[in-house]
């Protein structure tokens, strides 16, 4: 059954205001399980196909099955006629989407939390994950610099994989303690004891580890005839800040090898590949590895790649929106100059915005000054480079040019995942007048 979509002069009229209550959401997830028996041999339907089906964007569903950012009451009849189902007054509630934000407990600093509404999608990016980890043995690579949302959207993957009843696990691995990573039997246990804590299973590392076999094997033994053996659904593996592994060229062969030999082994078609579909990979980082891997080896040329891009300006003028700022008063282009995009960064200025009740001007103005918002970021980025002299003196190259530089790619790859830098015409600019204008203060 597939539905039209909504023509776009009704849409424009639509005033968002709605959330799917609890009893809706499990009328529609009953709804639809019933159809997946008949129609999908019980395979639930990927966003892709819902988005068929009722006639809505990928976004738009993530948003209306999330239960909490406001949409329009059109969309959840559209959505609930899709399945043969009549929207009533106890399936959603009403809402005020400004009022949603709240007061602000602070300034933004890391994974925006699972329900927040400042939230921004950023298409395909979220419908590619899901998708791939819905397939079996699926991998989805998430790269992108630092502060550009990886661990939000990843966070929100693994969100949407519990409402198909997956088991999640989600690690960074600069958990870890420096120490664990020098040597691979440590590590690969430390990796094998947190998952089972995490799952709620007792750590039984020693029942199944035989130095005989070296540490990758029983590595993956562990995962095959236990965790993945005493899972009843599917797992979904989410390492995040695994370029932390890239400073320890030790682990990074044996270490990479294995994950990409799990990938394989989901596609063998032997009796084990059955029980390996069940394992989806998610791999988060920001830069690519500068040792070399044997491509057969290499799990960064496997699977689906999700690169996320800067805000868009429409995208910064809907955040605009979420924090509640009048967007005819805000000059959205001059913030954007300023900030490049750059999520982390944009919400600091509109935070700033809204809590100082400071002009876009007075921002930019105060933009590296002791006392701006941004002085402790810009602070720990200075600190951070401080140990690295060469790194900087190539940044001090970068921002003091009036033309973009080329560099090595070592050392553009580097600056990059840092985002200080992005790639322009295959030479290196900064990433944002912030960053130019405070590194040219510290540097010139």
């Amino acid at each position: 059954m597939l539905m039209s979509t909504p023509p776009k002069s009704q849409s424009a009229k639509r005033k968002r205001g709605v959330l799917l209550s609890l009893k809706g959401w499990q009328r529609l997830q009953a709804a639809e399980q019933q159809v997946t028996q008949v129609e999908n041999q019980g395979r639930p339907f990927t966003l892709q196909e819902l988005s068929d089906r009722t006639g809505l964007s990928s976004n738009t569903l993530a948003r209306v099955r999330g239960r909490k950012i406001a949409v329009d009451q059109q969309t959840l009849e559209y959505y609930f006629r899709a399945f043969d189902l009549i929207l009533t007054l106890e399936d959603y509630s009403d809402t005020d989407f400004n009022g949603n934000l709240g007061r602000l407990p602070g300034p933004p600093n890391g994974q925006l939390p699972i329900d927040s509404p400042l939230y921004i999608s950023r298409p395909p990016a979220e419908s590619l994950c899901l998708e791939s980890i819905l397939q079996p043995g699926g991998l989805i690579r998430v790269k992108a610099p630092r502060q550009m949302g990886k661990t939000s959207l990843v966070a929100r993957t693994m969100s949407k994989a519990r409402d198909y009843q997956f088991s999640t696990v989600m690690i960074s691995l600069r958990l870890a303690d420096s120490g664990i990573f020098r040597d691979l039997k440590r590590f690969l246990q430390w990796l094998c004891a947190v998952v089972s804590q995490d799952l709620e299973l007792s750590v039984q590392i020693a029942d199944y580890w035989d130095d005989l076999f070296g540490a990758s094997y029983n590595c993956t033994s562990y995962f095959e005839r236990f965790l993945l053996k005493h899972l009843e659904q599917p797992l979904v593996l989410a390492l995040d800040d695994v370029d932390v592994v890239f400073d320890y060229p030790e682990l990074v062969s044996d270490f990479f090898g294995m994950l990409r030999a799990w990938y394989e082994k989901a596609r063998y078609g032997d009796l084990r590949s059955e029980l390996w579909q069940n394992l989806r990979l998610v791999l988060v980082y920001a830069t690519e590895a500068t040792i070399p891997l044997n491509l057969t080896q290499s799990p960064f040329n496997a699977g689906m790649l999700t690169e996320l891009p800067s805000l868009t300006p429409s995208q910064v003028i809907e955040l605009v929106n979420r924090y509640g700022l009048l967007e005819g008063e805000l000059d959205v282009m001059r913030l954007m100059e300023l900030v490049g995009g750059i999520p982390y960064l944009t919400h600091l200025g509109l935070y700033a915005l809204r809590m100082r009740d400071q002009s876009v001007e007075e921002l930019i103005d105060h933009a590296i000054a002791p006392d701006g918002i941004y002085s402790h970021h810009l602070r720990s980025q200075l600190l951070e480079l401080q140990a690295y002299p060469e790194l900087l003196g190539v940044l001090r190259k970068v921002v003091l040019s009036s033309e973009p530089v080329g560099l090595e790619p070592v050392q553009a790859f580097q600056l990059q995942s840092k985002g200080l830098v992005k790639v322009h015409q295959h030479q290196i600019v900064p990433s944002c007048d912030l960053y130019r204008r405070f590194f040219s203060h510290v540097l010139g």
